[in-house]
């Protein structure tokens, strides 16, 4: 059993390689939710993604389970606190997808700023009229100048704050935990740091012509009926943090009655089945929940897995 992994969610190919040459042995064979309690009695370690559940009946029925790895950052699937009650390690990988997830919602915000989303599915249409749809996409905006409100100014929101100033865009960020962060450009052979401080989510909310959201689960939506109601008209929202942040009610009322020109989503609640009305609204950008997975992330996720966990039997 020593020093014997399950990587149940998977693990890329580095990161396995890497934990083998350090002695330990990994099995990546899927096991169902149902059959973990019994499986897990022969591993001291498992390796998760979002889909594996380690609630406190399976930490309960596993007493050598010694470490549980999340390979991403979001840890909404695992009972942290309760597991680190008895003497578990927690860790995740909050490093190795940071820039995917806002190359992401940079994406989103191209495509709600040049409506790429029913323009891509327009021409695609039989009989589409081509100088109709582009006169009728000849109005998009530049994201040059804009203002873009940054909710969560950990190391997501600040990758994000990164390619936002270099695209031009001013930013804005409220993060309750951060008043000033030091954000730290290399272009080439040339490297430099810019200073920006944080402000009120209020403030934030008036001045941004986009927001985005780069916040843990919470309780109850950040964003609802209230918070849309500040926000300039015709602003748009960017999720790609976690489905529940945003009030998707509120959020459907603010989209039709024009308070909102648009929303991109890639977390969404009651996933795997997101709301309907949702996924075909014009004005919602849609992607499933695909963050933090580029090929790049998904090579650095599996080194720091390993890397974070060689380093708990060190």
């Amino acid at each position: 059993m020593y020093k014997r992994i399950l990587a149940n969610d998977g693990i890329e190919a580095d990161g396995k390689t890497a934990l083998e040459v350090a002695g330990f042995t990994v099995d990546t064979n899927k096991v169902e939710q149902a059959d973990l309690a019994k499986a897990l009695q022969q591993y001291e370690v498992i390796v998760v993604r979002s889909a594996t559940k380690v609630r406190k009946d399976l930490i309960d029925a596993c007493p050598h389970l010694r470490i549980i790895a999340r390979g991403g950052v979001g840890m909404d699937n695992i009972d942290v606190d309760y597991a680190r009650s008895r003497n578990v390690t927690v860790i995740n990988t909050p490093k190795a997808s940071s820039r995917a997830v806002a190359e992401l919602a940079i994406g989103h915000m191209f495509a709600l700023a040049r409506m790429l989303q029913q323009s891509n599915f327009q021409m695609r249409a039989e009989g589409a009229d081509f100088n109709a749809l582009k006169k009728n996409y000849s109005s998009g905006s530049q994201l040059l100048g804009k203002t873009l409100g940054i909710i969560g100014f950990g190391r997501i929101g600040q990758e994000l704050a990164k390619i936002a100033l270099g695209l031009g865009m001013k930013v804005i960020a409220a993060d309750p935990m951060i008043q000033t962060a030091e954000l730290k450009f290399e272009i080439g052979s040339h490297s430099f740091s810019l200073s920006v401080p944080t402000d009120t989510l209020e403030n934030l909310l008036i001045r941004s012509d986009f927001v985005s959201l780069h916040v843990p689960s919470s309780q109850k939506p950040l964003l609802g009926r209230e918070e849309f109601g500040k926000m300039k008209k015709g602003a748009c929202v960017i999720n790609t943090a976690r489905g529940g942040t945003v009030d998707e009610t509120a959020l459907l009322e603010a989209l039709e009655s024009g308070q909102l020109g648009g929303a991109g989503l890639d977390a969404f609640l009651n996933e795997p089945n997101p709301s309907i009305e949702i996924l075909r609204h014009p004005k919602i950008s849609v992607t499933p929940h695909i963050g933090g997975s580029t090929r790049e992330a998904q090579a650095a996720i599996g080194k720091e897995l390993a890397e974070k966990i060689i380093a708990q039997y060190a």
